[in-house]
């Protein structure tokens, strides 16, 4: 029986108690997903597959939207202006995502971003059509040396991995093309075989799903590709070069605190799911998750190179 003396005892009692954990933050609306590429693209891809494991360790649905447009620059400054409320965030595409600020005057600089984590990377691969006249790497970079921009070669924008790849390949080798840039890999490919473009350069992730008329004759991988282990690496082509398309999470800066490692938590989470790696290996993808602390450090690691790379031969017309 609950009596005066036993009510009063137990509410003196209560502030010796142990305080309630808060509940950590959840978004109360659907988050939008910005990729700043082409639906259909391999950015879009990955970010569609890591949605449907990532909502449900926020708890509400993942929506990705396509904000395309100067390579990739109109949807990161999407994420970049929007409301620090957790209810928007970004897709990243390297090298596009650094080297954008380096090459132009952009709405957008690291600094505009909480950096959430790295989840993937892709090499970037150089591709023709089955049919056509190269038949390797080496014919096609003898052909660019004995026919100097007459060969077309379709990328998915300034700045981004495809881009610098054969700008590398230019610098290297002294072949030199004309470049063609599109939004992203579905508009290359149906240029491609248009006849519009000779070749295309394009990760791993977004040649194998689809290899059919293609002929993959080489990519910018350390090593071979357990996707693709009949192409061979730039390097066993005796270029020295490496470039991989790489994508990772970022929210607007200022984002508070609790809402980002609430994020970092939650893709930690879905980037060690089994499920979401049995579907990245389905489509071609190798995750590489990278905690969003290591994730910011490179990025600004890296910039620091590509601007030191910029300053002593610009890319912006190779």
């Amino acid at each position: 029986m609950l009596t005066r003396r036993t009510a009063l005892s137990a509410l003196l009692a209560a502030p010796l108690a142990a305080p309630a954990i808060a509940s950590p933050w959840r978004p109360d609306r659907p988050v939008e997903f910005t990729v700043g590429f082409a639906a259909g693209g391999g950015t879009d891809i990955v970010a569609r597959l890591f949605a449907r494991f990532l909502q449900p360790k926020l708890g509400v649905p993942v929506t990705v939207v396509n904000r395309t447009g100067a390579g990739s620059e109109l949807g990161m400054t999407h994420v970049a202006r929007s409301r620090p409320d957790g209810l928007t965030i970004g897709l990243t595409n390297m090298p596009a995502f650094v080297t954008i600020p380096i090459e132009r005057r952009a709405q957008y600089n690291l600094d505009s971003f909480a950096f959430v984590g790295g989840i993937m990377n892709d090499p970037t691969g150089i591709v023709t059509r089955d049919d056509g006249p190269f038949r390797d790497l080496p014919a096609l970079i003898a052909a660019a040396r004995a026919r100097p921009e007459d060969i077309t070669v379709s990328t998915s924008g300034i700045g981004t991995d495809d881009h610098l790849l054969m700008a590398m390949i230019s610098a290297e080798t002294g072949a030199r093309f004309t470049l063609v840039h599109f939004n992203g890999a579905p508009i290359q490919r149906n240029n491609l075989f248009a006849g519009n473009v000779q070749v295309n350069t394009m990760s791993v992730g977004e040649v194998m799903p689809n290899p059919e008329r293609l002929r993959f004759v080489g990519h910018g991988g350390r090593e071979r590709s357990r996707f693709a282990p009949q192409v061979p690496t730039l390097r066993e082509l005796g270029l020295d070069i490496e470039m991989y398309s790489e994508r990772g999470i970022v929210l607007p800066a200022g984002t508070p605190s609790l809402i980002v490692e609430r994020y970092r938590e939650a893709v930690a989470e879905a980037a060690a799911d089994p499920a979401t790696l049995a579907a990245f290996e389905a489509q071609f993808i190798a995750p590489n998750y990278e905690p969003g602390p290591v994730f910011e450090a490179r990025m600004r690691s890296v910039q620091e190179r590509y601007a030191e790379l910029w300053r002593r031969a610009p890319w912006i017309n190779a």
